[in-house]
């Protein structure tokens, strides 16, 4: 059964370590808690309170634990010594940590300074718990980020049982260090249904937008996710009749710098933070912009497609594999990272084409159809689990 050791005695008992995700990755990570959970496992899940935060109500055991998105030597000391403390005591049968901060300190936590030696020995591997990361991100701008990305690369690389990688890029990456098991591990969108009238309402007051077009994007507030480039577009399409009002979802560090941006610029932009109604904000868009400087299969991207509609999009990462399918009709207009001329130019041309935006909306929800399934990824991880702890016992 899923639910049970290899030796068929007692349920698996599975540990997920987070960082601090606030967005698709911790959504993801609540649904395969939930859903280990449902089929009999004992699920723990250890990370910063903000992720925690989507487990709330769940009946899952849940731990808090300090990984920031920086390097802080002493926390970080604490949290290690917290984890390896847990791990001691919780003797999880496998450890599935998700990001490369957390799986480094996963790592550490599991073998020991080991981990950061090249060739070091850790403990013997038959009385450690299995050990799986999977790799959401790729690198970081800047020098300092790419340098400290790469240690936690090798990491992970040099200890984990099996790398998960949510794109083909990262999943070659991952290979090239000499990763010992490395599979694509598609994320997939949970399926949100329609949004009610009372809600699609709700959403358009909140908008106010007043029947002009409204473009959407949907992300943390990051550096990564581009929205700065989106803003410095929305003041080039400021002069149209009607002025397509600009909304931007999400929270995050850059929120003040967007909006200072935006009031420099003149641009219609609102930022309405964080929100539990995206269903019904997509319900009212007319074209959905993801302008990422890397995506790997965003959560957003594949929420709009099931939604059929019109997407601009950058070209990086796992994007154009998603919307692109060989045989079918390309779902999105994809243009550089970093453009804002090629983005305006998308997105007027979406709006000033409803042919195109119908085509456009149709070969995304068309292309949907095959996306995987949130039952279908649960399956999969419990698979993975239950091969990883054979393989230690």
């Amino acid at each position: 059964m899923a639910g049970s050791t290899a030796a068929g005695s007692a349920p698996l008992r599975v540990a997920f370590v987070l960082g601090l995700a606030t967005g698709g990755s911790a959504r993801h990570v609540a649904g395969l808690a939930a859903g280990c959970r449902a089929a009999g496992l004992m699920v723990s899940v250890l990370g910063p309170a903000p992720a925690l935060a989507f487990l709330a109500d769940a009946g899952i055991e849940t731990i808090p634990l300090r990984i920031s998105e920086r390097p802080r030597p002493v926390t970080d000391m604490v949290t290690l010594a917290r984890l390896r403390a847990w791990l001691a005591t919780g003797r999880p049968d496998v450890v599935h940590a998700h990001g490369l901060r957390a799986g480094a300190f996963a790592a550490l936590a599991i073998g020991g300074p080991a981990a950061l030696v090249p060739g070091g020995r850790a403990p013997s591997r038959r009385r450690l718990p299995a050990f799986a990361v999977t790799v959401h991100n790729a690198s970081p701008a800047g020098r300092a980020g790419r340098v400290i990305y790469r240690l936690l690369e090798r990491i992970c690389a040099r200890r984990a049982d099996l790398l998960l990688c949510a794109s083909a890029d990262l999943a070659d990456r991952m290979r090239q260090l000499g990763a010992a098991e490395v599979e694509q591990f598609d994320v997939p969108a949970p399926e949100t249904g329609q949004p009610s009238p009372a809600e699609v309402a709700t959403a358009q007051r909140d908008v106010g937008a007043g029947g002009r077009p409204v473009v959407l994007a949907v992300g943390r507030l990051a550096q990564q996710k581009g929205l700065d480039v989106l803003v410095e577009a929305a003041g080039r399409w400021q002069h149209r009749d009607p002025r397509p009002r600009t909304v931007i979802v999400g929270d995050g560090p850059l929120a003040a710098v967007l909006s200072a941006r935006a009031s420099r610029a003149q641009a219609d932009v609102l930022l309405l933070g964080q929100r539990h109604d995206v269903p019904a904000l997509l319900a009212i868009a007319d074209v959905v912009v993801v302008p990422s400087r890397w995506e790997a299969r965003a959560l957003i991207l594949q929420e709009a497609m099931r939604s059929g509609k019109p997407i601009v999009a950058t070209s990086v990462g796992g994007t154009p594999d998603l919307v692109s399918d060989a045989g079918h009709e390309a779902s999105a207009l994809l243009v550089p990272p970093d453009d804002p001329v090629a983005l305006a130019a998308a997105v007027t041309a979406v709006l000033d084409d409803p042919h195109l935006a119908a085509r456009l909306g149709l070969a995304a929800r068309t292309a949907s159809a095959a996306f995987r399934t949130e039952t279908a990824a649960i399956d999969t991880a419990l698979s993975a689990y239950a091969r990883l702890a054979a393989s230690r016992s």
